[in-house]
């Protein structure tokens, strides 16, 4: 049995294909299941936010990997790849039909290959540069790092904040040396047969979506979700989660920004994946793109 992984920008509607395939996968007799491939929807808690699936969804679908870590407690790309294994596993074992779907290129490669995941920095590595990026802003930490490692500088966005931090933590500890051979993210090798597919979309239309998509949030209270989870003490991690600062200093718009940015690098890591179907969703119903996808191969 094949696994199905859904990625692609957020907005592009990666929830309500999801939903329609677990449809379309019932009536062929499967009991489906999908595995959330996100760094932040991990968090009870930042369920508005984060997008994690709404209850009318999980109703038609079950969801895992959503929703199980307090606010507090920090998270890594190595811990969910743990998780996400025993997952995918014990459904294909019990021969259900794993859906990964998520954002996160990073989680969605962890999920589905076999990852040398480094393990988090010793305290006051990563606040040095967290202490930078705050007084400086992220271009000045890219300047950095293409003086002290112009190979690894090249592969990422001047604004990706998180991505830089950690590569020059890395730096620090004499752990990020120039890669030999084909980088294990982009490689094909995968731990089961898969079908990804990749969703796209126009860039207005997907900004219009983007949009709307943060328009609805704050309509469904996540500006107060996020004073919450500020006042329970989320952990740096959590606080990640797209628009949690900008909420709380109650700048939408650049929260609406950031989020067209992070849309931007996603389509740049789909590009990157290796045997990604790409599927354009501009202005098509979801349960249309969910028969392209079991129409596009084998499962």
């Amino acid at each position: 049995m094949r696994i199905i992984a859904l990625f692609g920008p957020t907005g592009v509607g990666k929830t309500a294909v999801a939903v329609a395939l677990a449809g379309l996968l019932r009536a062929r007799g499967e009991d489906p299941v999908a595995v959330s491939a996100d760094a932040l929807q991990v968090y009870a808690g930042l369920e508005t936010l984060t997008g994690v699936a709404s209850a009318s969804e999980r109703t038609q679908l079950e969801h895992r990997l959503v929703s199980f870590l307090p606010l507090d407690a920090t998270f890594s790309a190595g811990q969910y790849s743990q998780l996400a294994h025993a997952e995918i596993d014990g459904l294909l074992e019990a021969g259900r039909r794993p859906i990964v779907v998520g954002g996160t290129g990073l989680y969605l490669r962890a999920a589905l290959c076999e990852l040398d995941l480094r393990p988090p920095p010793p305290e006051g590595v990563r606040e040095r540069w967290l202490s930078a990026l705050e007084l400086e802003g992220a271009p000045a930490l890219h300047a950095v790092l293409s003086r002290r490692a112009p190979w690894a500088a090249e592969g990422i966005d001047p604004n990706d904040r998180q991505r830089l931090v950690r590569a020059l933590e890395l730096l620090d500890l004499g752990e990020l040396e120039p890669p030999e051979g084909p980088s294990q993210l982009w490689s094909e090798e995968l731990r089961h047969p898969t079908l990804l597919a990749g969703l796209t979309m126009e860039r207005e239309a997907l900004y219009e979506a983007i949009d709307r998509r943060v328009e609805a949030m704050l309509a469904a209270g996540a500006a107060e979700e996020v004073r919450r989870a500020h006042a329970a003490g989320a952990s740096e991690t959590a606080r990640k989660a797209l628009g949690f600062d900008e909420l709380l200093s109650g700048d939408e718009e650049r929260m609406k920004r950031r989020t067209r940015n992070y849309a931007k690098r996603q389509l740049t890591w789909m590009r990157k994946l290796a045997g990604v179907r790409t599927i354009d969703a501009t202005g098509r119903d979801p349960a249309a793109i969910a028969r392209e996808i079991l129409d596009s191969g084998a499962l």
